[in-house]
């Protein structure tokens, strides 16, 4: 079963004795668990396995934690038919089984396969049956072998076999040259240079950014080429966003691992639980389906109070916690938060020319924006109207662009010195840093000590403001491969504060 994202195993415990025919089962089920009851006695029925009528009872254990979800429905049928003696008890030693069982006998696909399977594994097992539409997904993990099946007739047929079982063993998969290759590249964006320097940034030190600009200045296209200049997922990153797909019914068809950094794009109208996690039984919400990747909120002040300030806890501590009465869940929402909005209601202020808002209804429709989210935004830039110039860039042109790939390889010399730096430190990137870190590596020049000092009264920041625009400069300083930050890096990094000041004062 699932527990948050990762797979727990249970134990399914049956007992056929004399007695009144009954059928019962214990072990704290949800109502979905309960039923299984019907369709394991249905599906043992028109499979061919006649079932002398006795008290069959079925415990899954341990008791103290609620059981959801139909993945035991196998385990519970071949229980049923070892204690017939319809199956031999030894031909299941140190195999697992997960699936739903159709009224047919027929094995159907479940959700969370590839965190069960890595579960089994963790847990000794070397063998794992699962339905034959989720075989893929399971053979993604190693060191355990993963036997797809049909129905609980083939299920049968394979335990009295040995030979025949180790003949179903599925394939680890392996990704092919095309996987992990994206469609989009960031030399399709002609002008906006300031913008792709602060993509750059934001990328180089998993930095949350918001642009402002008018309708059709290419916040969105940014946005949407931001994954393609991040490293590629280690395996690690890619068992972990993987897992989180996998329990939501999410993977590609035919495509049982992640190996692109993922990119979410909520509607502007989803709720709170939405999109931080949540449900009777949580579920990860639009921010851990970006987990590792980038959550874009576009038209960002069109959202919800509500679901924008649950975003606040979130930002700060990687992942969203969820209670409940019966336990709590950890979601990881390690993410790249950008956002994208208008600085107007028409989207054009302050260019009077085109803007007819009154100040009131700016100042209104700023105010959306809390000052402790806008706080947790390391960085704000203006995205001004495109120039007809960098429209009607000729293609020879727009070949000179910098591509993806270029942009990508001075992240990843970014990401190193990160990783390197802060190897003992429990964290991975700048944007990571807390106080008694920065007393350490965020060391100004004497001439940067003089501008922070003068920066802080002059703009009146708050403490967080400080520290984000540190974490930033930081950032910037390893692009340039500077040990100490320079007053250079320390002005870019304040530059990007300054949008605050010219729309929310």
């Amino acid at each position: 079963m699932i527990v948050g994202i990762e797979g727990l195993v249970v134990s399914v415990e049956t007992d056929v004795s004399a007695g009144l025919p009954d059928f019962s089962m214990v072990g704290y089920l949800s109502s979905e668990s309960k039923e299984a009851k019907e369709r394991v006695r249905i599906s043992l029925k028109n499979s061919g396995f006649q079932l002398t009528p006795r008290r069959i009872t079925v415990n899954i254990a341990p008791a103290d934690i609620r059981k959801d979800g139909t993945a035991f429905d196998l385990a519970i049928a071949v229980g049923i038919l070892i204690s017939y003696g319809m199956i031999r008890a030894g031909s299941c030693e140190g195999i697992a089984f997960l699936g739903e069982l159709g009224l047919d006998g027929k094995l159907c696909p479940v959700h969370g396969v590839i965190s069960m399977v890595a579960a089994a594994h963790d847990a000794g097992f070397h063998g794992v049956i699962v339905p034959e539409a989720n075989a893929q997904e399971g053979a993604a993990v190693e060191g355990i072998k993963v036997y797809p099946a049909a129905s609980l007739k083939m299920v049968v047929e394979m335990l009295s076999d040995a030979e025949k079982l180790d003949s179903h063993a599925a394939e680890h998969w392996v990704a092919g040259p095309e996987e992990g290759m994206y469609d989009v590249d960031f030399s399709e964006i002609t002008g906006q240079a300031a913008v792709k320097r602060a993509a750059e940034v934001a990328a180089a030190g998993m930095h949350n950014f918001i642009m402002v600009g008018p309708p059709g200045s290419g916040k969105t296209m940014t946005a949407r080429r931001l994954p393609t200049i991040l490293p590629k997922l280690t395996q690690a990153e890619s068992m972990e966003v993987t897992k989180i797909y996998s329990i939501c019914g999410l993977l590609p068809p035919g495509r049982p691992m992640m190996l692109t950094r993922p990119f979410r794009s909520p509607h502007h109208t989803i709720s709170a639980s939405a999109l931080a996690g949540g449900g009777m039984v949580p579920r990860p919400g639009e921010i851990s389906l970006a987990n590792r990747g980038v959550l874009f909120l576009d038209e960002f002040p069109e959202f919800s109070r509500a679901s924008l300030e649950v975003l606040r806890q979130p930002l700060e501590d990687r992942k969203v916690t969820i209670s409940r009465v019966k336990g709590s869940y950890s979601f990881p929402s390690d993410c790249m938060v950008v956002a994208a909005m208008n600085p107007c209601p028409c989207g054009y202020y302050p260019d009077r020319s085109k803007c007819s808002c009154s100040d009131y209804a700016v100042k209104k429709y700023l105010r959306r924006i809390s000052r402790p989210l806008l706080d947790r935004m390391d960085i704000c830039i203006d995205m001004p109207a495109l120039d007809y110039r960098d429209l009607a860039m000729k293609r020879k042109d727009r070949g000179r662009q910098e591509d993806s790939a270029t942009i990508r390889g001075r992240v990843m010399t970014a990401w190193e010195r990160q990783k390197f730096r802060y190897k003992d430190e429990g964290i991975f990137f700048n944007s990571q840093l807390t106080n008694s870190h920065m007393e350490r590596f965020c060391v100004l020049s004497p001439s940067g000590e003089r501008m922070m000092a003068d920066v802080y009264r002059s703009m009146e920041l708050t403490a967080r403001a400080y520290h984000r625009i540190l974490k930033v400069a930081r950032t910037i300083a390893d692009l340039y491969g500077e040990e100490v930050i320079s007053e250079q890096s320390l002005a870019e990094a304040v530059g990007y504060r300054g949008l605050e000041r010219k729309y929310w004062g």
